[in-house]
This record gives C-alpha cells, sequence and structure tokens, in this order.
C-alpha cells in the first residue's frame, strides 16, 4: 500500500523552449506555495525522488521543477522512465511543456536581447530555437499539458497557472474553454477545434459590430438563431460523451478551442455558454478568450 505521505505528493515538471515562459511558470507556482526549484539537472532527478517518496521526511507536499533543453541529452532520453517510476511510487507527476511560435521567440530575444543558451557564433537564434525543439520533442509528447504562450501577456500567464495547474484539484479533470479568430491563428495546444464560422455573424450587424460576445446585444442577438443553438447542443453533447472515457483514462487537462472569423462575437458567445453547462455539471472548467 501506498503510504500517506507520498499520496499527497505532487510534482509538476516544468519543461519547454526559451523564451516561452518557463520561469514565470515557475515564479507563478512559488506565488501559490509551491516549492520550486528552477533548471534542475536532471542527473539529479533521481535525488529529488528520493526525497519525494521517503515516507517520513519535512520535504514539502508540492514540488515544481524546471528542466531544459541544457540537460544532456542522454540524460534527458531518461527522465520519462524516472517519471514512471516516480508515479509508480504514488507521487503526483505532471509535466508542463511551455512553447510559443518561432516568429514569437524571435521577437521576444529580439526585444529583451537576451541570449539563447544553445545559440553561438556558430548558431543563430532560429536554428538554436529549432535545435532545442528537437531536444525536447520527447517530453513534449508526453506532456499532461502543453501551454502555448506565443498570444500570451504577462498577466494571462500568472492567471492560467493558478486557475489551472496550481488550484486544479487532484485528480479532477480540467477542461480549458479557449474562444480565438481564425484569422489569427489556430491555438497550438488545443486538443479538439471547432469551427462556428458558419453561423451568423454579428459583425454584420451594424449596430452590433463594436459589441462582443459577452454583451447583451450580441447575446440576445446570436439567442434568437436555431442554428446557434443547435450548434451549442451539438458541442455539449459531443464533449460530454467523451468526458467519461478521458477520466477513465486518468487525463489531467483538456483544451477545447471555438473559433470564428476574429474571435470576438460567435467564438465568445458560445465559449460562455458551454462552460457555464459544465460548470453546472461540477466540472473544473477555465476561460479564455485569446483575441477579444
Amino acid at each position: 500500500m501506498v503510504d500517506d505521505v507520498e499520496k499527497k505528493r505532487r510534482l509538476l515538471i516544468v519543461s519547454g523552449l526559451s523564451g516561452a515562459g518557463k520561469s514565470l511558470v515557475l515564479n507563478s507556482l512559488e506565488d501559490q506555495d509551491f516549492y520550486c526549484i528552477d533548471n534542475l539537472p536532471v542527473s539529479l532527478f533521481d535525488q529529488l525522488a528520493k526525497l519525494l517518496t521517503a515516507p517520513i521526511n519535512d520535504f514539502p507536499e508540492k514540488v515544481g521543477v524546471g528542466i531544459d533543453a541544457r540537460s544532456p541529452e542522454f540524460d534527458l532520453a531518461s527522465l520519462p522512465h524516472s517519471i514512471a517510476l516516480l508515479r509508480d511510487k504514488g507521487v503526483i507527476v505532471e509535466i508542463i511543456f511551455i512553447e510559443a511560435s518561432k516568429s514569437a521567440l524571435t521577437t521576444r530575444f529580439s526585444e529583451t536581447r537576451r541570449k539563447h543558451p544553445l545559440s553561438s557564433d556558430d548558431m543563430p537564434l532560429t536554428d538554436a530555437i529549432d535545435k532545442e525543439r528537437r531536444i525536447l520533442a520527447d517530453l513534449s509528447d508526453i506532456a499532461d499539458l502543453r501551454i502555448d504562450t506565443s498570444h500570451m501577456v504577462v498577466h494571462e500567464l500568472r492567471g492560467l497557472v493558478r486557475d489551472r495547474l496550481a488550484n486544479r484539484p487532484v485528480a479532477t479533470l480540467s477542461m480549458q474553454f479557449i474562444s480565438f479568430g481564425y484569422k489569427h491563428g489556430i491555438p497550438r495546444d488545443a486538443d479538439f477545434v471547432f469551427d462556428v464560422r458558419c453561423l451568423p455573424n454579428p459583425y454584420w450587424q451594424k449596430h452590433l459590430r463594436m459589441h462582443s460576445g459577452k454583451d447583451q446585444p450580441v447575446k440576445d442577438y446570436l439567442e434568437q438563431q436555431p442554428t446557434v443553438i443547435d450548434m451549442v447542443s451539438h458541442i455539449q453533447n459531443f464533449l460530454e460523451q467523451l468526458i467519461p472515457q478521458f477520466d477513465s483514462e486518468n487525463r489531467s487537462y483538456l483544451c477545447i478551442a471555438i473559433g470564428c472569423t476574429g474571435g470576438h462575437h460567435r467564438s465568445v458567445y458560445i465559449v460562455d455558454r458551454i462552460s457555464e453547462y459544465f460548470r453546472t455539471l461540477q466540472k473544473h472548467v477555465v476561460i479564455r478568450h485569446r483575441d477579444l
């Protein structure tokens, strides 16, 4: 039987691309009472595992560690096995991968004038980003949650860490609903994407153009459209049928993106409607209106 102390221990492994916000995520976790270690060498991971699984000690119950591409590739290759062993011993381990588009990362490094840790005189920034993505590919593939920060500002990322990571009840599926505009690109971290551009567009009603899907005039207009009501019902039913399967697989995070042309009207309204519905079912729900 797993010791009660081990059952309560939770480890968040935060990895990702340089410049994407890994350190900010760790800082935000620390603000939420996690004990955080940034840039932990993978060679020391087994020592951390011993502290997490010791039957009697005063090591913190909530721990966050940052691991990046500066660790030797051989050590990184061994990390998934070490994580599996730790889970077998009863520690709740979640892998959070922070990423962003190459253009966003290039802009951030240029604006801050920081040097990418893998860049050199022989390796320009764009090549260093590509190499880092390749080195971390295996860790990215097994991540429990991937967060794309390409379109995020600092307070959004902090809020996401607080609401979706730190405050999520353990062993509970967290559902994030994102509204977005197709003209700004599809969210890279979405598990499901629903296209609602086929619905009547409030943008073409001059008196509604300056409003958003959160404003009552737009809500009233969309609620009078039978196709909108049908779309909301279809998406709700689809997700409701799948959730038990995700729960049975102990899935921790699910990201549902709903997109219209600009991300201001239809997608915003539908995200709010569907999120409200799943909250009535006692689901852990997080909302993000990306392009509002």
